[in-house]
């Protein structure tokens, strides 16, 4: 039996925004994005040095990328800069939220309440300005949302609320997308990320929110008793945002070596 042709990954028009891109996680997946055929658009907020890095290795790949500093906080400038980006590539079909600010590590009684509104300000915030943003450019293609999230919100952490709760309504957000675009074309997802080598970790180490006992915890509440990588995270999140996801929409994948089982 002849089987049907299988559909390319990515279209060959249009490009990827991943906001985000100067992280660990964002670098991975701009990065496989590039590698299996996508033009990128990528941001940053406070590391120019770092975008360029992710710009060169998308470079590296063979595809064209765009490169903006864009506060999430400033809805008129995410739309600027996704409004942009479709204009210079000739259309977005893939959006990608890896974006998360670095959070220190507190119990619930001892975070001040102004670092709960800001984190909430800068991440879930952002990731509705992304939407807004995007969709437009998203019917017109018939293109994917994904976002990244964490397994806290389905197995609570610790001192983890100021990841757990922006994640929380994140991950309605994408529910929500799905539900009422899914008439459109258009598809979202989510990805919750376990605690891995990259990204915040170094930061998350140095400050001493992430000590031994805290590491050394991690790795035995996951399944798989290690900790994880960014490009396997990008795995993930690169195969919800193709066409091999295509009847895949308002879910959540744990990429999290089976921490929130």
């Amino acid at each position: 039996m002849t089987q049907p042709e299988r559909l390319p990954d990515f279209p060959t028009g249009g490009c990827a925004v991943v906001i985000g891109g100067s992280g660990g996680i964002g670098r991975a997946i701009a990065v496989q994005l590039a590698e299996r055929g996508c033009d990128v658009a990528l941001n940053y907020f406070s590391g120019p040095g770092r975008a360029e890095e992710t710009a060169s290795l998308v470079r590296g790949a063979g595809r064209e990328v765009h490169v903006a500093k864009v506060d999430l906080r400033d809805e008129p400038m995410v739309k600027e800069f996704v409004d942009d980006a479709s204009e210079h590539f000739g259309g977005v079909h893939t959006a990608i939220y890896a974006a998360g600010p670095y959070i220190p590590m507190r119990f619930i009684g001892q975070q001040p309440a102004a670092a709960f509104r800001e984190v909430m300000e800068h991440d879930t915030f952002g990731c509705f300005h992304l939407i807004q943003a995007a969709l437009p450019h998203l019917r017109a293609s018939k293109g994917s949302f994904t976002a990244i999230v964490t397994p806290a919100i389905r197995r609570y952490a610790v001192r983890d609320i100021l990841s757990a709760a922006p994640k929380a309504a994140i991950e309605q957000l994408v529910k929500g997308l799905a539900a009422e675009e899914g008439r459109f074309g258009v598809r979202a997802n989510a990805v919750g990320v376990g605690v891995i080598t990259d990204g915040l970790y170094h930061a998350l180490v140095e400050s001493g929110d992430f000590d031994q006992r805290f590491l050394d915890a991690s790795r035995q509440a996951m399944a798989l008793k290690r900790l994880g990588t960014a490009d396997e995270v990008a795995e993930g999140v690169v195969f919800l945002a193709s066409s091999r996801a295509r009847w895949i929409t308002g879910q959540t994948l744990m990429v999290d070596g089976g921490y929130a089982l």
